[in-house]
This record gives C-alpha cells, structure tokens and sequence, in this order.
C-alpha cells in the first residue's frame, strides 16, 4: 500500500505540474498556445478559459477531501485531450501533431487509475 502510494503521489504531482506550466502558458497568452489555436480556428480568449480550467483542475487533482471535484477534474482532463486530437484531426494535421493528446491522455489515467487503486485499498482496509 505505501508503494502505491508512494507512486500514486509522485506521478500525480507530475501531471498537475504539466497541467499548471500549461494553464500558465494559456493564461499568460504564450506564443505557442496562440499560433495553434489560431490554427486550429479558435479564439485566443478560450486560451484564457482554457488555462484557468487546467490551474484549477490541478490544484483538484492534487486534494483528496473532494473526490467529485477530483473526477470532475479528471473528466475535464480527459475532455481536453480528445478534443485537441479531434480539432488536430478535424484541420487535418499529421500523424506527428496526433499523437501528443493521446500521450497526454495515456499519462493522465496513469494518476486516475492508482487513485481508484488507492480508493479501493482503502475501502477494504
């Protein structure tokens, strides 16, 4: 159980921290997060929206007294990468600029899966 923990831990505070430097770049209007969502036919006002969902589905990721908080943060998550490969696929880029939101979306149920994991030890416990 502490192993799990131990991992549980250290991976989810990877991906928040992936998740804030993002959020920060939507909120701050990197030029990065400008050209594709100009690519992509949004407008650059979502990047703010964008971000602040991503800071604070972080910060829910990262609390454990919240546990529908926390789901909701990871359905936003999840949401997010699926519609950046969907937008990414709908434009028609490549393969090459396809795959990033599905990695992003392989890490994120990374943390997802030892929380329910760490949830159910519980339970039994």
């Amino acid at each position: 159980m502490k192993k799990l923990t131990t991992w549980y831990w250290i991976i989810t505070i990877i991906f928040a921290l992936m998740m804030i430097m993002d959020g920060f770049g939507g909120i701050t209007q990197q030029e990065a997060g400008k050209e594709v969502f100009k690519h992509l036919g949004y407008p650059m006002y979502m990047l703010i929206i964008v971000g602040v969902a991503k800071l604070l589905g972080a910060v829910s990721i990262l609390q454990n007294k919240y546990t529908v908080i926390k789901e909701w943060a990871y359905a936003g998550f999840a949401i997010n990468f699926i519609g950046a490969f969907v937008s990414r696929a709908f434009v028609g880029d490549g393969v090459s600029l396809l795959i990033p939101p599905l990695v992003a979306l392989v890490i994120m149920f990374i943390p997802y899966i030892l929380w329910k994991k760490l949830q159910a030890n519980v339970k039994n416990s």
